[in-house]
């Protein structure tokens, strides 16, 4: 059987140049996995009792993760390691929460709205000016640095560098099919499953996505390939004004992006402009969607925010996937403890899935043990439902056509309070990396290897 062998940029090709019925095809594979995870049906080919435990490997400054997985016709192992870089500059007095000061200190451009072309870095003199991306217009103020006490709580964590590595995918003897780098996949995985839900919320007009790496990269491109008609505004909210900009540009049809999506305006925010803290409660009350995609060691904004009277006013979802060890965290224990005691307790659609009163993730004991924000609010299983059983819990409503238990469900999942918190399972890169490798082979990218 012949092997296939991507490289990040094989991998890159495959998967910036999906189209709308190719992100439903992975979009109902992983989802049919997740599905077979939960069901706890030793007949299922990916449940979870068929998901080998990880092993982890410590050397001094190097930590390897081996993670195999499972899923029927084919198994794989996923490799990975993280460096704990040696710093060798003195050490901050800044706590955590406390800001350090910023580079551009002449001053710059720190909130901005599309066109890019346009748009100039200037002096903190400069007043406002407007800009544009197809026929929408807006009022962006450019203004100088923030104080320190305007900056945000959350501080990326420097623990350990980016993970890298490599997945393998072989059949179920043993025969490898294909060899893909773990760092696009991985983010591209994540954002894939943080996506499912997405297809079924009512509105999405306004998205807030947090962060401007490669997860918050695919996060907004399938975005747009799965609901860009109907969203108006998207902004990008970093501590690098520049990483932000850098992203956004990504999507804008002067840089290469998509002509269909010149409609939807794009703004970026970050913590060097002076009205930080009030544009930053602006945009998370407004989002219809918050995407949270950065390895945070604190909330990335305060619970109040959405859980005061105000920040209650509208259903949301919200999908916090880059942090994903114990100690990162992006959103508040508050907001997490909130969203748990707003269960309409007398409605159970399956177990403990019911109308709210729960959070959704990917894996239940992945969740418990490596959650920061699960961790931290001291949520129990009870308080938790994997969305591969919601999966089982939808489908089985639409089999049984039980009325108003499949309503609730339906309601809650497309206008109410979801919040969606995944850590990643070596389940999830076994079998979209498997549709990547078909994918590869069918475009002609990467290396075939025809006997090995």
């Amino acid at each position: 059987m012949p092997l296939s062998v991507l490289t990040d940029s094989d991998v890159k090709e495959i998967l910036q140049n999906l189209t709308y019925d190719d992100v439903i095809d992975l979009q109902k594979t992983l989802g049919d996995a997740l599905h077979g995870y939960s069901t706890g049906d030793t007949n299922a080919s990916c449940c979870a009792s068929f998901q080998p435990e990880r092993t982890v490997l410590k050397k001094k400054d190097v930590t390897s993760l081996f993670i195999p997985s499972s899923a029927g016709d084919a198994i794989g192992v996923k490799v990975v390691t993280m460096q704990t870089p040696v710093s060798t500059e003195p050490p901050s007095s800044a706590s955590a929460g406390e800001s350090v000061t910023s580079k551009k200190s002449s001053g710059s451009v720190s909130s901005a709205s599309t066109g890019i072309d346009a748009l100039q870095l200037t002096p903190a003199s400069t007043t406002s000016t407007s800009t544009s991306t197809g026929d929408t217009n807006s009022t962006t103020t450019r203004s100088s640095i923030s104080s320190a006490s305007s900056q945000p709580p959350s501080t990326p964590t420097t623990q350990t560098t980016p993970p890298k590595g490599i997945i393998n995918i072989m059949d179920s003897h043993g025969t490898p099919l294909g060899i893909l780098p773990a760092t696009e996949l991985p983010a591209f995985t994540t954002s894939l499953a943080s996506t499912l839900l997405l297809r079924r919320r009512q509105t999405v007009h306004t998205l807030t996505i947090f962060g401007a790496g490669r997860i918050a990269f695919y996060t907004i491109l399938l975005s747009l390939l799965l609901r860009a008609p109907e969203i108006h505004h998207i902004n990008i909210i970093n501590r690098s004004f520049d990483n932000a900009i850098a992203l956004m540009k990504q999507f804008l049809p002067s840089h290469g992006g998509d002509p269909s999506w010149s409609h939807v305006k794009f703004s970026a925010l970050s913590p060097e402009f002076v009205e930080y803290d009030r544009l930053l409660k602006e945009e998370v009350r407004k989002a219809d969607v918050v995407f949270c995609c950065t390895p945070s060691t604190t909330p990335l904004f305060p619970a109040e925010y959405l859980t005061s009277h105000e920040g209650r006013r509208k259903g949301r979802y919200i999908a916090a996937v880059g942090s994903y060890m114990p100690h990162m965290i992006e959103l508040h224990p508050q907001i997490i403890q909130a969203a748990v005691k707003d269960g309409n307790h007398k409605r159970h659609h399956h177990r403990h899935a019911r109308q709210e009163g729960v959070i959704v993730v990917d894996s239940l004991d992945g969740c418990l043990r490596g959650a920061g924000e699960v961790v931290s609010a001291g949520l129990t299983g009870e308080q938790l439902v994997e969305i591969g059983e919601l999966i089982m819990v939808r489908r089985s409503l639409e089999e049984e056509k039980k009325g108003e238990g499949e309503k609730g469900l339906v309601e809650w999942l497309t206008r109410g309070n979801v919040i969606y918190k995944g850590v990643g399972l070596g389940l999830m890169d076994l079998v979209v990396g498997r549709e990547v490798v078909r994918l590869g082979r069918e475009r002609g990218v990467g290396t075939v290897i025809a006997e090995f």
